[in-house]
């Protein structure tokens, strides 16, 4: 159930920013992660995250510089998925600026946790 704020998006841009901010947590996560881990460690998460992630670090590899250190490669990437999602979603959809529903996984998060624990 949508709240009133809802813009009316066609559920095909709900499905690409949710797929675009999964993709960009799941980087970010692994940057997270190895804080905390190596990336060859063998508990499950991280293991988890660096596969899932590798395949996209590869595409973005020809255009990562060099002088950036791998464990915030996931990040630098993570970044390109927060332009697209904060830019190019609204350009494509022909709007100057979509302001706090530019991000709609982040909202639907946001209103469960409120929802959650809200006293009403």
């Amino acid at each position: 159930m949508r709240s009133k704020m809802s813009a009316n998006f066609h559920p095909l841009v709900y499905i690409i920013d949710y797929i675009l901010g999964v993709i960009m947590w799941t980087l970010i996560g692994r940057v997270a992660m190895n804080i905390f881990q190596r990336e060859d460690s063998q508990f499950f998460f991280m293991k988890v995250f660096v596969k899932l992630t590798n395949p996209l670090i590869k595409i973005f590899k020809p255009i990562t510089p060099s002088f950036i250190i791998g464990p915030l490669v996931p990040l630098y990437v993570a970044w390109f998925f927060y332009m697209g999602r904060f830019y190019l979603m609204p350009y494509l959809l022909g709007y100057s600026v979509m302001g706090m529903l530019s991000f709609p996984l982040e909202s639907e998060i946001a209103r469960e946790i409120y929802r959650i624990f809200s006293k009403n």
